[in-house]
């Protein structure tokens, strides 16, 4: 059971199994639920939902389920575009990272995360931070820009 933290509690001679934060999360369903709740609440945030505007959802739905499945320790395997490829000419600034991280954490409160594991999850997602943002401006809702192509349909 590689995925599992055994603690020894030295007074009572107890081991507790830890679960992974998969299954913390609710294994795949519960991440499913999450990335979609996610994509119905950025959907309406103009801060960031023009940056959306010519995302195949099918698609974006499928590789977040994967990735976060994926970085939590649960059996799938992410093995979409690198986060520096799908961002690629796609304009994003830091202040909208920011509010994706902030419309991503709403999401987790609304399905009662844990801070733990919040924490656990946001630790995956900051060194991407580089690969995504272009443009170092507190600015958000800029337009997608011409350039940027998206992933094709799944």
């Amino acid at each position: 059971m590689s995925w599992c933290n055994i603690t020894h509690n030295g007074n009572t001679g107890v081991q507790t199994l830890k679960a992974s934060l998969y299954e913390r999360l609710g294994g795949t369903d519960g991440i499913r639920a999450v990335a979609e709740a996610f994509e119905q609440r950025a959907g309406k945030d103009d801060r960031i939902n023009k940056k959306f505007a010519r995302t195949n959802f099918e698609r974006l739905t499928k590789e977040f389920v994967d990735q976060l499945c994926q970085d939590s320790g649960g059996p799938c395997a992410y093995t979409g575009l690198s986060m520096k490829q799908t961002h690629t000419n796609m304009g994003v600034t830091s202040g909208e990272f920011d509010a994706f991280v902030e419309d991503f954490v709403a999401t987790l409160n609304d399905f009662n995360v844990g801070k733990a594991e919040q924490d656990e999850l946001l630790s995956d997602l900051a060194p991407m931070r580089g690969d995504i943002v272009e443009v170092d401006s507190p600015e958000v809702g800029t337009p997608l820009p011409a350039a940027f192509t998206p992933a094709p349909p799944l």
